[in-house]
């Protein structure tokens, strides 16, 4: 098993930058890791950061407050050693101890890797999603 630790931190989320989508904006990553709703966790095989995800608390009026999974990564060596699902239960662990009433993620329905992972993580499939997003940037 993996050894799963909270980031706390800008060093430690610029360590393990090579699980993000591109490199860590070093007052990004001080803006993300200073807010308490926020939760970076990274998986430690032998030192080397194999794994990370990333959870923010979102309160809604008639939902109270539920755990949003923002993304989930493994290091192409690391896959398949189930260190993907021991970070989803790490977070699952941590929206509990908060008082989340439930987690959520948005997956592509052809992403079957991660609906593996989550569904062996005791996810419950809601439907059919459809991926949509908006760009603010230039």
């Amino acid at each position: 098993m993996a050894d799963i630790r909270r980031a706390t931190t800008v060093e430690e989320a610029v360590a393990a930058e090579h699980l993000f989508d591109g490199p860590a904006e070093r007052e990004a990553s001080e803006k993300f890791l200073a807010a308490e709703e926020n939760h970076l966790l990274i998986a430690y095989e032998d030192g080397f950061a194999a794994g990370m995800i990333t959870g923010t608390e979102v309160t809604h009026p008639d939902k109270g407050t539920e755990m949003f999974l923002n993304e989930l990564d493994v290091h192409p060596d690391y896959q398949r050693r189930g260190i993907g699902r021991d970070l989803v239960d790490a977070l699952a662990a941590l929206a509990r101890e908060r008082g989340c009433r439930g987690m959520w993620v948005g997956v592509e329905p052809d992403n079957t890797a991660a609906l593996a992972t989550y569904s062996s993580a005791g996810a419950n499939t809601d439907g059919k999603f459809v991926m949509q997003s908006w760009s603010f940037e230039d």
